[in-house]
């Protein structure tokens, strides 16, 4: 599909996770990013690392779909052949309720018998401890992931299977057993379908139920790390771009850089909290983890790019919400053109060294906007559908004339 075959991958991309709303900020950031880098080709890429939401990203792109492509199915669904429906993932886990629930009644019999054994040694609460083990694994269901996925990937020139997608593709979830990760796609870890392991990935501990894959159970891949850059660094690479949709709000930054309305994050109640301290848990990792990777490869450039700490619409707009899809995409576009031109002294050497460039022309241009892109797109394929449609409507007429000539042959005289 493009990509290198030499052996180890020399170049690479990284996606962390987030939720839909992680996965439509790496799309705004990857479309700006496409245009802008020469010779970094995001479908001739030498390895993939996804995790959870950055798994579908990730994906696509290894299995040759382009960030345009990527760009109709999750934005502008509309003009989608297989548009990604957000609904899916907010299905109730009937099924784990259902097998939870089954055990209430002998969960039940069990404490009630150890505890009239023991009054006296095993108190009555603690007896009935138990019958935590019945509470479901997850809220929802997120089946729909990998049917989606395999619905996607049965189209004509994709695949399903990590040993038939050219460059390296990693999907990195963690064995909920044992805590470790597992990069599905390497060695020994290829015959999972890759629908699976993006599910797998993606089932972040809460929400969605562990999945079983070989008789293991896997929840999401940051609950180790978040970017997991150094799967394909391990492998090789040598220059990584990672993108990470979620960073910590600094709201008096934002105040006082951006005139916005002062707010105090504790006026936002437990969920607002709660979305900080991950945030920051996960930010802080995921720093300690770049500085390492500048001491452990040294001959390799991990470039990031992330929303600024004072993006009030990435951090207040609901993780999972899709509503606001077109407008965050845009930012994300646009914030990642400013982030490439303010860094452009910084980035350009280290990019130079593999052969790819800034398309300053391209950063400069103020009319480029990813809705005018897709809006010309959008025109060129129609204007491309209908020249298919008119030569194939000449082609039903010279086929009619040539079927009318036959039978006029075939009359007996």
């Amino acid at each position: 599909m493009g990509a290198s075959t030499s052996c180890q991958p020399r170049t690479a991309l990284a996606l962390a996770g987030g939720g839909p709303l992680g996965a439509v900020y790496e799309i705004g950031a990857v479309m700006a990013l496409s245009e802008a880098l020469d010779g970094f080709d995001f479908n001739g890429l030498d390895a993939y690392v996804g995790v959870s939401a950055g798994g579908f990203i990730a994906a696509g792109l290894a299995n040759g779909l382009s960030p345009d492509y990527l760009c109709r199915m999750f934005i502008d669904s509309d003009s989608a052949e297989i548009p990604f429906e957000p609904g899916m993932l907010l299905k109730p886990a009937f099924g784990e309720y259902a097998r939870r629930g089954a055990r209430v009644p002998g969960l039940c019999f069990d404490a009630l018998r150890e505890y009239l054994g023991s009054p006296w040694r095993q108190g009555f609460l603690a007896s009935f401890q138990r019958l935590s083990r019945a509470v479901p694994t997850g809220i929802f269901d997120n089946a729909g992931i990998d049917e989606f996925l395999r619905r996607l990937f049965s189209l004509p020139g994709l695949s399903n299977d990590f040993r038939r997608i050219e460059p390296r593709l990693f999907l990195v979830a963690t064995d909920l057993d044992s805590g470790a990760s597992v990069a599905f796609g390497s060695k020994g870890l290829e015959d999972v379908p890759v629908s699976t392991a993006v599910q797998a990935s993606a089932a972040l501990p809460g929400l969605f139920p562990p999945i079983e894959i070989g008789g293991r159970w896997y929840v999401d891949g940051a609950l180790k790390k978040t970017l997991h850059a150094s799967v394909a660094l391990k492998e090789g690479a040598k220059l990584v771009i990672c993108i990470n949709p979620l960073v910590p709000f600094d709201a008096r930054h934002a105040f006082h850089e951006k005139h916005l309305k002062q707010r105090r994050l504790v006026d936002g109640g437990l969920p607002v909290v709660l979305a900080q301290t991950f945030r920051a848990i996960i930010h802080s990792r995921m720093k300690t983890g770049l500085a390492k990777y500048d001491i452990e490869y040294r001959d390799a450039d991990v470039i990031l790019f992330e929303p600024s700490p004072d993006d009030a619409d990435m951090f207040f707009t609901n993780m999972f919400s899709y509503a606001d899809r077109k407008r965050l995409s845009e930012q994300a576009y646009r914030k990642t053109r400013e982030e490439l031109l303010r860094r452009h002294d910084e980035l350009a050497p280290k990019l130079a060294r593999h052969g790819v460039s800034i398309n300053r022309a391209v950063l400069m241009d103020p009319h480029r906007t990813l809705a005018r892109r897709m809006a010309r797109l959008k025109r060129n394929r129609a204007r491309s559908m209908g020249l298919t449609a008119l030569r194939l409507s000449d082609t039903l007429d010279e086929l009619a004339l040539a079927l009318k000539r036959l039978r006029h042959l075939c009359q007996p005289a």
